[in-house]
């Protein structure tokens, strides 16, 4: 993709980059040297800017703070075996953005100005996209109110973001959840399609709950009845059942996950029969006691794919089988990773070169 934007870059006099241990990095914690910054006012985005990673100033009135207009995406690059940086799907994070930003009353970004953004920020921290191998470079895109106002309105002025650092692997080993039938993620004709903050931050309370019970993440359900799964922690819920795939349809209340599109058209391109529908507990836990339930899994940006082991509901807990070497997930996730490294074609034009 050729530049047709100019970006001013301002370059950090003090790299941090020698210092990093790329072998012990804790999720989130350790932060690129530079980032993209963009304002909007006056009803006009302004000129892009990249400048040293560091700390910004708000006002104590900022509308973000107080009423909660803020959008995120989360995306990675990756090195291929040729040591070529490239990323994974950002078309789709943009258009998800954007959907998001409308969704939360938020001006709309142009493509021009994220994706020229994003391709030159990642070339300038190149070096900061590990290689080991579950490692990538995370990319945290993001939109907040900067009116200095306290009035229940959407803000008249934005900025909008990138950060970027370098991960490891989210999840090491197998996934415990539980159906939670008290608190919810999301309502239909709520927000829970937008990727804006208050989505995670009332999740945190219930996941807490769920968290001191021996538990790493909830099955959220639906809002009337809490018998339908709608996700999985901030993942995309999927089940193996008999040989079909089946995930919760998309819905005011459902987040449309990239790593959930992909994995379904892996399944799709190998023959395997999806069903996108409705999914109770219940169907989950019969097929988990006739033996039908092969696999479940969580999908998301930072885990990619993460194997679920145990399934809580009601009290009861219930152990679901070790997916074999062959089991889907296992391909899915090789697939995913043979595609990201170059080792196999790019059938969909998924990866774009920085």
């Amino acid at each position: 993709m050729l530049d047709t934007l100019t970006i001013a870059t301002q370059r950090t006099t003090a790299p941090r980059l020698p210092g990093i241990n790329f072998a012990q990095l804790d999720f989130g914690k350790t932060f690129a040297d530079h980032m993209l910054v963009v304002d909007y006012h006056d009803g006009q985005w302004q000129e892009p800017h990249i400048v040293p990673y560091g700390d910004i100033s708000v006002s104590p009135a900022n509308s973000a703070i107080h009423y909660g207009q803020s959008i995120f995406e989360g995306m990675k690059a990756y090195k291929n075996h040729n040591g070529e940086v490239a990323l994974f799907r950002p078309l789709d994070n943009f258009h998800r953005f954007n959907a998001s930003a409308r969704r939360m009353c938020m001006p709309e970004l142009p493509e021009e100005v994220f994706m020229q953004g994003l391709l030159q920020l990642i070339r300038l921290d190149s070096g900061w996209v590990p290689t080991d191998a579950g490692s990538a470079l995370y990319i945290r895109p993001f939109m907040f109110a900067t009116d200095a106002m306290l009035g229940v309105r959407p803000s008249e002025s934005y900025r909008f973001m990138i950060i970027t650092c370098p991960v490891g692997l989210y999840y090491a080993k197998p996934l415990r959840v539980r159906f939670e039938e008290q608190y919810v993620r999301s309502a239909e004709g709520g927000a829970g399609a937008a990727k804006n903050a208050g989505n995670y931050g009332a999740a945190m309370y219930p996941t807490k709950l769920g968290q001191q019970e021996g538990y790493n993440q909830l099955i959220w359900t639906d809002a009337s009845e809490h018998k339908y799964v709608e996700e999985s922690g901030t993942m995309n819920a999927l089940f193996i059942i008999d040989g079909r795939l089946i995930t919760p349809a998309l819905s005011s209340s459902i987040l449309d996950g990239i790593t959930r599109r992909s994995v379904l058209q892996l399944a799709r391109d190998w023959g395997m029969p999806v069903e996108e529908r409705k999914v109770s507990a219940i169907e989950i836990l019969d097929a988990q006691r006739n033996g039908t339930l092969q696999e479940a899994f969580g999908v998301g940006t930072a885990a990619t794919i993460a194997s679920i082991a145990v399934i809580g509901y009601q009290g009861h807990d219930y152990e679901l089988p070790t997916p074999p070497a062959d089991a889907f997930s296992r391909r899915a996730t090789a697939a995913l990773a043979a595609i990201r490294s170059g080792e196999v074609p790019d059938t969909h034009n998924w990866m774009v070169r920085v």
